[in-house]
């Protein structure tokens, strides 16, 4: 892989990251900014401490914004935003 296609992938990543952040702000209408959401800050827990119901909620909004179908057995990528867009765009993801 080239440099060029390095920095086009990164970007790619941010806009893709970016996007994640906004519909997560916008659709549990949290009273943050999107950019003080770290990519891999966690969802649950110490992180953004959000629910179950802030679950179901994003399984909606990545569907209808993405075009991906979440399932019960998906539950770990919601553990950060950077696992979010690994899902929803697969050609983000590091080579294994």
């Amino acid at each position: 892989m080239t440099i060029d296609e390095l920095r086009a992938k990164a970007a790619q990543r941010q806009q893709t990251c970016s996007q994640i952040k906004k519909m997560i702000v916008s659709r549990l209408d949290l009273e943050i900014e999107p950019g003080w959401i770290t990519d891999d800050q966690p969802l649950f827990g110490r992180g953004l401490e959000l629910d179950s119901l802030d679950v179901l909620e994003l399984y909606v909004a990545i569907e209808a914004e993405f075009g991906v179908a979440l399932y019960d057995s998906d539950m770990a990528v919601f553990g950060s935003v950077s696992r979010l867009a690994d899902e929803v765009d697969p050609t983000l993801r590091a080579p294994a």
